[in-house]
């Protein structure tokens, strides 16, 4: 089949490989444009324009892919089928047009759950032992269209966001595979796939730094899941609050709940003895591993106090 395959991140590599090695024909990639880079930083990476670079399909980058002018170019290259992955835009109607079939997008959420931009984060900050992927006929409704394909897999409970969306992105080739030999053998009149049931349907927005931020009155598993959904970007935050000098901010990189047999203020350090630091939540109490002060590289626990003398008592918080 003639594919044109739209996608930016990482999660789409493996659906790209994956169509290439089973012999479609992809006449190009179109992927986002890359921003340009500031002063001494590196330009940003797309790991989707390294592949197609690598496998001499040409790349495509326009600022917006639903200008007629972009809608042309995707249609000059005579695709039967979009396959959208990761890309970054939502494709109007009269895109998707552009190919006889419309488009198939893999997300990475057992839809109609976790519509939206960071599916594999909010499963894991909200406590799901299960996700997988879906992968859906394209309507210009966010995430909505019908279901051709569906995996599903347990979360590991130490499981982070990148390890996660690994295993995500390749248990989607296959996902993707079926969908196509639907769509194959579809006579594009009939309905197709199964409908999402949308009173089942919940929101997975677009992460922001604030969202970093720790609640110390939220429970320590809530904190532990916003630790691992957080990494790498934009990482859960707090700040010890010194009473000598100003507020330093810290990452937590990796926690455990913990025993608290003695009800302390949430934020409170309960424990700090050289080894260990453990501090009261809303519910429970959480035991910091590693965590990277302001300015320096992670460390664990029993270093960080070596530098930091952080005493039980006192208090982690909003600055």
């Amino acid at each position: 089949m003639r594919i044109l395959m739209l996608g930016t991140g990482p999660f789409a590599v493996p659906t790209l490989a994956a169509l290439l090695d089973a012999g479609h024909d992809v006449p190009a990639l179109v992927t986002r444009p890359t921003p340009p880079a500031k002063g001494r930083e590196k330009t940003p990476f797309n790991p989707m324009r390294d592949l197609a670079e690598s496998r001499s399909i040409p790349v495509l980058a326009p600022d917006s892919i639903n200008t007629p002018q972009s809608r042309q170019q995707l249609a000059n290259l005579r695709p039967e089928l979009l396959v959208v992955c990761d890309y970054g835009q939502i494709l109007s109607d009269e895109t998707l047009s552009a190919a006889p079939l419309g488009g198939i997008n893999l997300h990475g959420s057992l839809l109609p759950k976790y519509r939206g931009a960071a599916p594999v984060h909010w499963a894991i900050w909200n406590g799901e032992t299960q996700t997988g992927v879906t992968v859906i006929h394209m309507t210009s409704r966010l995430d909505g269209g019908p279901i051709l394909a569906i995996r599903k897999t347990p979360i590991d409970p130490d499981e982070t966001t990148p390890e996660l969306e690994l295993r995500l992105s390749q248990l989607g080739v296959e996902a993707i595979h079926e969908a196509i030999t639907r769509l194959q053998a579809w006579d594009g009149r009939s309905p197709i796939g199964e409908r999402q049931d949308t009173k089942m349907a919940s929101k997975a927005p677009r992460l922001t730094k604030q969202h970093g931020a720790v609640d110390w009155s939220q429970s320590a598993q809530r904190i532990r899941n916003q630790v691992r959904a957080l990494k790498p970007w934009p990482g859960t935050y707090t700040y010890w609050l010194r009473a000598q000098g100003e507020p330093l901010r810290v990452i937590l990189d990796k926690v455990q709940s913990a025993e608290c047999g003695v009800r302390n203020e949430p934020g409170q350090v309960i424990l700090s003895d050289g080894e260990r630091l453990v501090v009261a939540t809303g519910t429970g109490a959480l035991a910091i591993q590693r965590l990277q002060p302001a300015g320096k590289r992670v460390m664990d626990a029993s270093e960080f106090l070596r530098g930091y003398p952080l005493k039980a008592g006192e208090r982690l918080g909003p600055a």
